[in-house]
């Protein structure tokens, strides 16, 4: 049976960025149909190649991010190289990059220029602090912006020191703000008949979004929040919580009905009962206390007793994983939220599926990341019919 379509058949993606956000909404793109070509510096390639954890030497973030993407060398500095990238953009739709917008007026790949030589291209600019104000062309990383963010003042215990994520969070959360920016510029020139446009996105503004809350407190109250570890007060009793065989869980109480159903499962229909106790307002000044109440009922009982106690009365809680719990829970794996790949390097390897399910036109994984340049033939002499003698010179010259 023939598989079925993706809804972003037929458009191509020129994908120069490095690291993690721009690669990231390259992924996307290419899960659900796009055809991406990987750009990368001759010799070196992506630093995302060897960052990490790796294994014989390659990266293994690099082996899923990399996912679906056909790979290229191309020196953007010289000027062959920059003639053969833009008879790419030439057939191409959208254009990913991640430089610092003094390199790309080095290059001529600064937006101005794009846009005057290929109208049609929609191209994303993922940096570190975007266009315009003082720090447009300074180096910027995802530790830099979830410092900036207002991430890593909230993060932590209270007498604990600002607290980092041990993952891309920033650049995660602006790949996922940049992938549907890039949609909706791709909708207004294909419907509404317009142009290709700049989609400009930085690494601080999408992650200070999701915590928006703490500059209107700020704004209207003139209260800065400050740290108060995995507490959340609006939805107290909202924590994690060590069980008495040393695992944990999160709890989160959010409505009044939540809450209710929590009180009864740990035996205490008295506060179910009482509005005090209950009632969002109220049960936010009793924070500390039910937050108490629910430490030590959880301590006192093992993970598999606690959380029967919850499922049965239909608590919102939650076993706090690792990587190996969560590869094997069982709703996630009858969702299908890992797959294993066949990979030349690897053998098999279990990655995550594409994030949405599309019931019609879902997304799919063709192959994970393949060995530098290893597509530079069938990109450059297929698709723009490079005769194999300048290939051969092109390579020679370390221009591929």
């Amino acid at each position: 049976m023939a598989e079925p379509s993706r809804p972003l058949s037929g458009l191509r993606v020129i994908d120069t960025a490095t690291l993690a956000a721009g690669p990231v909404v390259a992924t996307a793109l290419g899960e659900f149909g796009a055809e991406v070509i990987k750009v990368e510096q001759p010799g070196a390639g992506d630093p995302l190649r060897t960052w990490g954890e790796c294994k014989n030497g390659i990266g293994l973030v690099w082996k899923s991010v990399s996912r679906n993407k056909r790979c290229v060398t191309l020196d953007l500095r010289v000027a062959d190289g920059q003639e053969l990238f833009h008879r790419l953009l030439d057939v191409s739709d959208v254009l990913i990059v991640g430089n610092r917008p003094s390199a790309l007026e080095r290059w001529h790949l600064d937006y101005e220029s794009v846009h005057r030589d290929h109208p049609r291209i929609v191209m994303l600019h993922v940096s570190g602090y975007g266009r315009g104000g003082p720090k447009s062309d300074r180096p910027g990383f995802g530790t830099l912006a979830e410092a900036m963010s207002g991430f890593a003042h909230l993060t932590g215990q209270p007498d604990g020191p600002p607290t980092l994520p041990p993952f891309m969070l920033a650049d995660g959360v602006a790949a996922m703000a940049a992938t549907y920016a890039v949609v909706m510029a791709l909708y207004h020139r294909d419907v509404n008949g317009g142009e290709g446009q700049l989609v400009d996105v930085n690494l601080i503004e999408p992650l200070a979004r999701l915590i928006e809350s703490s500059t209107l407190t700020y704004d209207q109250l003139g209260t800065i929040p400050v740290r108060v570890g995995n507490r959340l007060d609006a939805s107290a009793p909202r924590n994690a919580y060590q069980t008495a065989d040393k695992r944990w869980l999160a709890i989160s109480s959010a409505s009044p009905n939540i809450a209710a159903r929590l009180f009864r499962a740990i035996g205490r229909s008295d506060l179910a009962a009482d509005p005090s106790y209950v009632d969002p307002v109220s049960r936010k000044a009793r924070a500390l206390e039910v937050d108490q109440l629910v430490a030590d009922w959880v301590a006192q009982r093992t993970l598999a007793e606690a959380m029967d106690a919850f499922e049965t009365h239909e608590v919102a809680a939650a076993p706090v994983y690792d990587a190996s719990q969560l590869l094997n829970d069982p709703h996630l794996v009858a969702r299908g939220t890992f797959v294993e790949v066949d990979d030349p390097d690897f053998g098999r390897v279990r990655v995550q599926a594409p994030v949405a399910v599309l019931s019609d036109t879902p997304g799919r994984i063709e192959h994970l990341g393949r060995s530098l340049g290893a597509d530079n033939d069938a990109v450059f002499g297929g698709l723009l019919g490079v005769d194999p003698t300048h290939l051969a010179a092109l390579r020679a010259a370390g221009t591929i």
